[in-house]
């Protein structure tokens, strides 16, 4: 019998959900190349392909199965489809706008097919898909040109526009829930969140979503300015699923962030850091063991419902964090008194 969402729920409510961990750095391990990436399909495309990851989910699908399996394996339970640079704006790079769609839709597939395998071999540890939203390669609230302040490189109609097909693709193609992630925008976020009011309306259904921010450095902000707390403010009317942070940091650097947004938000919480910071190489050195360690904290705190490894993660640290919250009880979200709650870079709050 199939999972539902009614089970993820209940679930969550009496353990510590896993999540999977990185995607590029499994995909990075295979040296693929140019011809790679290309495959048949795209053989005779004017624009390098190579280091366009998700266009794997057409060319290499077998690969991205494979990651997928891997991390199952390893123990998660939620597994984000291919798809972080899928949306138009983000494919413009390597000139396959007019793709954007077919390969959302593939890389869900691909997701849904492992783990609806692993749902047959294992129907008593239910698997879900997360369609990715990543945050695009572009910014909604800074100038990309230092000598032009007012510039922008993107509209937000523009955006909300991209990510509602990116939604509807990965919906069509079978995903349980969606996650807007590694935000370091929140207005780039609040497109995103804005365009599946209309993705839900044209599929005839709707899916939990969950929201990710990243904080970009010990200043505690993410990179268009906001706090924690503030960013929270700018997100909490769309009544989220989860909340979280992703990526940019370790968990050991994640920490008092972590704590902060577990007191502030009344929904779920989710935390997948990078393991470690990344080396004077761009490579990351935290082991299973220590990236394990700094979520079993986290867990036993009670600060977090979801866990699993961003950037430099493998299924090895998958499978040592599983090991960790073991039997450690979920996060319970608090109840907040009414207050009227605005944010700009900062938080206000009036009670």
């Amino acid at each position: 019998m199939p999972a539902t969402l009614s089970d993820l729920r209940s679930i969550l409510e009496n353990r510590i959900v896993l999540l999977d961990g990185a995607m590029g750095t499994i995909i990075q391990s295979h040296n693929l190349d140019e011809p790679d990436f290309r495959g048949e399909r795209f053989a005779d495309h004017p624009f390098d392909l190579k280091g366009n990851n998700d266009v794997l989910s057409l060319t290499q699908p077998a690969i991205i199965e494979s990651v997928h399996t891997a991390y199952l394996k390893a123990g998660a339970e939620l597994i984000e489809t291919n798809t972080f640079n899928a949306t138009r704006i983000s494919q413009a790079d390597y000139g396959l706008e007019s793709s954007a769609s077919e390969i959302n839709r593939a890389a869900a597939e691909i997701a849904r097919r492992a783990a609806d395998c692993f749902q047959v071999e294992t129907p008593d540890r239910p698997r879900y898909v997360v369609g990715a939203l990543g945050p695009t390669n572009k910014t909604a609230s800074l100038s990309p040109d230092v000598n032009n302040p007012g510039y922008r490189a993107v509209d937000f109609d523009t955006l909300a526009a991209d990510y509602s097909e990116q939604a509807a693709a990965l919906i069509a193609g079978g995903v349980d829930l969606l996650m807007v992630e590694t935000i370091f925008d929140t207005l780039n976020a609040k497109a995103a969140l804005f365009s599946l009011k209309d993705a839900f309306s044209n599929a005839g259904r709707s899916v939990p979503v969950m929201i990710s921010v990243t904080i970009t450095d010990a200043s505690g902000r993410t990179l268009s300015g906001q706090t924690i707390e503030a960013f929270w403010n700018s997100v909490a009317h769309t009544s989220p699923f989860s909340v979280g942070i992703n990526c940019a940091l370790g968990a050991n650097e994640m920490r008092p962030y972590m704590e902060e947004l577990s007191s502030l938000a009344d929904c779920l919480t989710s935390c997948h850091p990078n393991a470690g910071l990344p080396n004077a190489f761009g490579e990351y050195d935290e082991t299973p063991g220590d990236m394990a360690a700094h979520l079993q904290e986290f867990a036993g705190s009670g600060w977090v419902n979801i866990v699993g490894g961003c950037c430099g993660s493998t299924p090895d640290h998958i499978r040592a964090i599983a090991e960790a919250i073991d039997g450690l009880k979920p996060r319970h979200p608090p109840s907040l008194p009414p207050a009227l709650r605005l944010s700009g870079l900062e938080a206000v709050t009036i009670s």
